[in-house]
């Protein structure tokens, strides 16, 4: 894993990726307006890059762009992997290894999620302040490389207190409606029953989604702080669960796209 990640970074530095400071991922159907703000953008595609697994979904856009957004150097991932598509673990949060490696010191993320929150609705957003692995693997299974982190990682606290901290203030001055939730990793990819959304309703989380999970453990490992906002796309009212298809998660994800860019541009500005 350690040489994959080594010539992985090395193919991305040779582009011209120099010391980027902050990382963030971008979810189904999030991305095209929080690229618009990157300045002198370098675009490599994740199929030219050395053991990067390739995105298999729609919506996703399959590239690793870098530049500066308010005179930050950041790298973004525009489209991410899921275990779904039949990746491993160690293969998805290889770019999380290589972000880290390449000089990454705050990583941000963003997803789509079912909301399951009677009080939300969706098209609002959530920062996640906790979460639920309901995943069937783990990327730190295996041999542990020491140099990223340690055999058995503290987990009391996956999400920066600082960084949402920071966001919350953000979109107060705002006046942007940022729920605060705990979300829950299934593995899909078909979304969930009407018994399931109870059952992971009464485990405590408000919402549910397919990814995320993998690369805020694999961020904790290597001590890099990281933030993740989902936007609530669907409503999963077990009692008047209506089909839901990924033309219409999309669609509401990038009505509220405006908003989760201008918060993480503004927090980018201020770390």
């Amino acid at each position: 894993m350690l040489d994959h990640i080594q010539e992985a970074s090395k193919f991305i530095r040779d582009h011209g990726v120099v010391a980027p400071e902050v990382g963030v991922i971008l979810g189904t159907g999030l991305g095209s307006q929080f690229v618009k703000e990157i300045r002198n953008p370098i675009s490599i595609n994740y199929n030219s890059i050395p053991h990067f697994p390739i995105s298999t979904v729609e919506y996703h856009k399959g590239k690793l762009i870098y530049g500066t957004v308010k005179g930050k150097k950041v790298l973004a991932m525009q489209g991410r992997f899921h275990y779904y598509e039949g990746y491993s673990m160690q293969q998805i949060t290889l770019p999380v290894r290589v972000m880290k490696m390449l000089g990454v010191k705050y990583l941000l993320i963003s997803n789509a999620a079912g909301n399951m929150n009677p009080k939300w609705k969706k098209g609002q957003l959530m920062l996640i302040d906790d979460h639920i692995n309901l995943l069937q693997d783990n990327p730190l299974r295996g041999h542990n490389v020491e140099i990223f982190g340690p055999r058995f990682p503290d987990m009391s606290q996956p999400y920066s207190s600082k960084l949402n901290k920071k966001l919350l203030s953000i979109a107060k001055k705002r006046g942007i409606r940022l729920n605060v939730g705990v979300y829950v990793a299934v593995m899909g990819p078909n979304l969930e029953t009407r018994a399931e959304y109870r059952f992971l309703h009464r485990i405590g989380a408000d919402a549910v989604g397919m990814s995320t999970v993998p690369e805020v453990i694999v961020a904790n490992h290597m001590s890099m702080p990281c933030c993740a906002i989902s936007v609530l796309t669907d409503d999963c009212d077990p009692d008047n669960l209506q089909p839901v298809d990924l033309r219409q998660i999309v669609e509401t994800a990038g009505k509220a796209e405006k908003r989760l860019t201008e918060l993480y541009i503004e927090l980018i500005s201020k770390i």
